[in-house]
Formats: structure tokens, sequence, C-alpha cells
């Protein structure tokens, strides 16, 4: 009887709380509306994965394919087994060379190397972020075309970089650093900017030099937000910057060995087939093994630190 009371009187007080925090309700309205209409109703997309879809039937009209489309996706193994080490590899390196030169930077700029000049590198370092991949093109041929490269006129080279897919792991590697360390390092340093400055000055009473101080204090306290950071990232491991893969690389057919990334597949097979099923099938498979992957990483994070889980 007292469980039953209990909640009763819980489902009381929360109409009880609806009503007293109405105002809160309503202005927090908005923004649920738009992540509902946003996030959730486009969902109803991924029926597609799962029909052969066309025009004049809709995405409700079509008729039901089960699982053709997702054991067409398999049944193209070299591709799809190609493409999807091609998503799993940029993203281990972009994640573990992007986590360490955001933190380096960071540390550099709050109190090594650019101390003076902080807000003028916070500034110029964002900078890239703003930049679409499209223009990144154009800066990117200025330093690897053939025949008026930079490169190739400065070293006296005849290198066919855009025929060559051997460069274009480094390359690709090269344009995503120069695009998101600077952005990324700007987080790191909120959480710098809020440590307690009497701990550095309590280290060096003690005789600890910067090195230490870095070890000991700064790097401990920058765990929990790198902890975070990789979790969220890891939602996206199957997902790659289109743009970096499909327009750095103009799409570059011989090239696709290395540059070939699911995303950028997907798009190709927008471009070139009707057949939405199957891209849509691409697409989920992407999500489910993100999901699957952000929650077997929060739910070890969660029994080694539990204070750093998401959730």
């Amino acid at each position: 009887m007292s469980n039953d009371s209990n909640s009763l009187g819980k489902n009381g007080s929360f109409w009880q709380n609806m009503v007293r925090h109405k105002a809160h309700i309503i202005l927090a309205l908005p923004a649920f509306l738009i992540m509902f209409f946003i996030l959730y109703v486009p969902m109803v997309g991924l029926l597609v994965a799962f029909k052969n879809y066309t025009y004049s039937g809709g995405i409700f009209g079509s008729e039901w394919a089960g699982l053709d489309n997702f054991k067409f996706l398999l049944a193209s193994k070299d591709t799809f087994v190609n493409m999807t080490l091609n998503t799993l590899i940029y993203y281990f390196i972009f994640t573990a060379l992007g986590t360490f030169l955001n933190i380096v930077l960071a540390i550099a700029i709050d109190q090594c190397v650019f101390k003076k000049s902080a807000k003028a590198m916070q500034t110029i370092m964002i900078i890239p972020v703003f930049i679409s991949y499209a223009a990144v093109t154009f800066i990117v041929d200025a330093f690897i075309s053939t025949n008026t490269g930079i490169l190739n006129k400065a070293f006296g080279m005849n290198t066919k970089f855009y025929s060559t897919k051997e460069y274009w792991p480094a390359i690709l590697t090269i344009v995503k650093m120069w695009n998101s360390v600077g952005y990324g390092s700007v987080l790191y340093m909120s959480v710098l900017a809020g440590i307690d400055t009497g701990l550095y000055e309590a280290a060096q009473i003690d005789g600890a030099g910067k090195w230490k101080q870095i070890w000991h204090i700064t790097l401990p306290e920058l765990f929990p937000m790198i902890t975070v950071m990789l979790l969220l990232s890891v939602g996206g491991i199957m997902r790659s910057d289109t743009g970096l893969f499909y327009q750095v690389t103009r799409n570059t057919g011989i090239l696709y060995s290395k540059t070939q990334v699911i995303d950028s597949y997907v798009l190709n097979s927008i471009t070139k087939s009707s057949n939405f099923g199957y891209t849509a099938a691409a697409t989920l498979f992407q999500s489910v093994v993100g999901l699957i992957m952000m929650l077997v990483a929060n739910g070890a994070v969660r029994k080694l630190a539990p204070e750093n889980a998401l959730f």
C-alpha cells in the first residue's frame, strides 16, 4: 500500500510541478519543438532503408524490401570493406592526433609560449573552421597542382598528386588538422581558464617546474574534458567529413582506395543512381554502429571513472 501511495504521490507532484513551473516549460518549448522537428521527425525517413523506394510511392507507398538493401550493401564486399576500413582508420588518426595537438596548443597558449597574445591567437585559430571545404579545395590545389603547385615549384618536382593515392592520407590529415585543431584547442582552454592558480603557486613553492606542473596539475584537470570529447566523438566513428573526402580530393576515382569513406560513397551513390533504399541502408548502418560504440565506450568509462561518464 505504501508503494502505491508513493507512486500516486509522485504522479500528483509531477503534474503539480508542471503547473508550478509553467513559465520554464513555456520558455523551453521553442527549443524542444525545434529539436523535435529537426532531429526526430526526419527519422521517419529511415523506413527508406527497408523499402524499394520510388518517387511515385514515396516513403509510405513504396514496396517493402526487408533487408534486401543491406544484403546488397554487404554483397559489394571489396568496396564495402575498403570504405569501412578507410572510415575507421581516418577516425582513429584524426581523433588521436587531433586530441594531442588540441591539448598541446591549448597548454602552450595558456601558460607557456603565447600567453601575452592569447586572445589574438584564439581569434586566428578558429578562422579555418569558418572556411568551407569548397574554398579549401582551391587552397590545396594551389599547393599540390602538377604544373603550378607551390610544392612542385619549390622543390623542383613534377609529382602528380591527384593521380598518386599514396600521398593522400598525409594530405587529408594535414588539411583536417589545419581546419579543426584551432577550434578544438579553444575548448580545452576554457577548462584551463578555470583551474585554480593557487595550485600552480603551491607547486612552484614546492619546487615544481613547468613540466611537472603540466603533468601533475594541468593534465589531470583536463582529463574529464578529454574523456567527454572522446565519448562524443565515438558516436560518429562511422561518419566522416564529407567535404574533406569528396571536395578536397575532387572525387577522383583513382584515389578511392585511399580516400573513399562511407559518407563520400553515399554522396556518390545519391548523385549517380536513384537507389535511395541502398544509400539509406548505408547511413542507417553508420548510425547503428555509432550508437553501439558510444554505449560501449560510455559503459567502460562508467565502470572505470563514473564521474566522467556521459550517462
